[in-house]
Parts: structure tokens; sequence; C-alpha cells
């Protein structure tokens, strides 16, 4: 084994730029000697602070806080960095876990999705659920995203899990034309049933459902079965119609593939 190394040869082994083992020669925390050409090169006792270096910053440890702990290596300063590391790897696992409990409720949720029959009216009980919501006015598909991304952006600090987040907007049954586009007049996140902190309770109560697969040129359309279905079977409307988009462009971009729910309020 040699005793010193190139400044490409070490770029090389850790996979390093020349230019990152310049910055560390700026800081102080490597000090490579220089040949009679003026070229670097490295120690075995750099090497064993390259060890260093590398396996903190997987950590994400600031290069002040490595070089600290390089000008003052003890024992009692390993002790201090190895506790300081296995909190930081606890602290990801933790991480790792909620994602992967995420990534399993969406799959479940999706998965479920593709087995749900469409063109069915049914009359479901709904328990009182909190919701946050935007008051907008949205006229064209393309603004409904911005919208949602409006109410995520206001409560972010509390929706963490976007992907699995269940929204939803609203129309005024009155202000519907037959064969016009609809107008929504709000977005909104239908919360966790024990959320305190909300804008408005969607009701406790009876809601016809009916889910419909594909493009929101069918919007109007559809609405306006559910409420001629209302009228036709004697069940008065409560409320305003909303949708649930449970499979929209989060999942695909092919809109034969959107899944939407509409529910409405309504009294037998």
């Amino acid at each position: 084994m040699k005793d010193y190394y190139k400044i490409s040869e070490i770029s090389k082994l850790y996979g390093i730029s020349v230019d990152s083992l310049r910055y560390y020669e700026e800081l102080g925390v490597l000090e490579p000697q220089r040949e009679k050409n003026n070229y670097r090169i490295y120690s075995l006792k750099d090497i064993s602070r390259l060890n260093i270096i590398r396996d903190l910053r997987l950590l994400d440890f600031s290069m002040q806080q490595i070089k600290d702990y390089l000008d003052n290596h003890s024992v009692d300063k390993t002790l201090e960095i190895l506790h300081e590391e296995q909190r930081l790897i606890q602290e990801r696992i933790n991480k790792l876990q909620q994602r992967g409990k995420m990534i399993n409720e969406r799959i479940k949720v999706i998965s479920t999705n593709l087995e749900i029959k469409a063109g069915e009216f049914k009359v479901l009980k709904f328990p009182d659920r909190p919701c946050l919501q935007l008051n907008l006015r949205i006229t064209r598909d393309e603004e409904m995203d911005f919208a949602i991304k409006k109410l995520h952006s206001k409560h972010e600090n509390r929706i963490f899990d976007f992907a699995n987040q269940i929204y939803a907007s609203s129309v005024k049954a009155d202000e519907m034309i037959v064969n016009k586009p609809v107008v929504f007049d709000s977005v909104f996140f239908i919360l966790d049933q024990n959320e305190k902190d909300y804008d408005f309770i969607l009701p406790k109560g009876d809601y016809l459902t009916f889910y419909y697969r594909g493009g929101y040129h069918q919007t109007s359309q559809k609405i306006f079965e559910v409420i001629n279905y209302a009228k036709d079977n004697n069940l008065q409307l409560l409320g305003n119609p909303f949708e649930i988009y449970e499979t929209d462009n989060r999942e695909t971009p092919i809109e034969d593939e959107y899944l939407t729910q509409i529910q409405v309020r309504i009294s037998k």
C-alpha cells in the first residue's frame, strides 16, 4: 500500500469531486502535502479523516460540525458523535416507517377504487366530517389544481400526507344550468373525525352518493343525474352537491381512469 495518493486517485476512490476535496482543504479538515511540482498528495491520515467526513456527511452533519469534531478528536468526542449518529439514524428510521405507512395506505385506496362499481346510486350514512375550505369561483378544470394547491399551501403545516388527502369541490345546485359547464364555488379537504380545528363541518346524516369514471366534461351531466334521481325518488336535498376526487391526475394522466364521487345530503 502506498503512503500517498494523488487528488485524482482520491476523487475516484471516494466518488468525491476534485472541487470538493479542494474545498475540504480550504476548511482545514484535510491537509494534503505538496509534491515538487506543487500537485496535492494525500496521506493515510487524510484518508482516515475522509472516512469520517463521508460517514458524517451521509447523516447530514454540516462541514462545520465535522471540522469541530476532527479538531477536538477524543474518546469522549467520539462517544458524543456516535450518540448523535444514533439519534439521527433513529429519526430517519421513524420517517421511513411513516412514509411506508403512507405508501401502504395509498396502495390500499387505489386498489379499492379499482374495484368500485360506477353508475350506481346509493344512500349512505356519514358522521360529522370536519373540513378545511377555500372559497373560490372555479370555471375551468385547469383552475381546480391551482385552487387545491392554494388550499394546501395555506395548511401545509397540518396536511403532511397530501397524496392521501381527501379533497372535494362544491357547486350551488340552484345556479346550475343544463348543458352548461359547472361553476364550483369552493374546494375543501375532508379531515379525520377527531380534528378540532376546521372551517366547517359536513353534517352527519344520509347522503345520496354516485360514482362515475372518466373526464370532467361529464361533471354537469352527472350532477344533474344525481339531482334528478333525488327528485324522482322523493329525496329532499339538504345541501349542495359536491365532488370527491377519488382517482385523478395524482395517479394517472389517463382521463378514462379517473374516478369521481358525487355526494349530496338528503332526507328521505
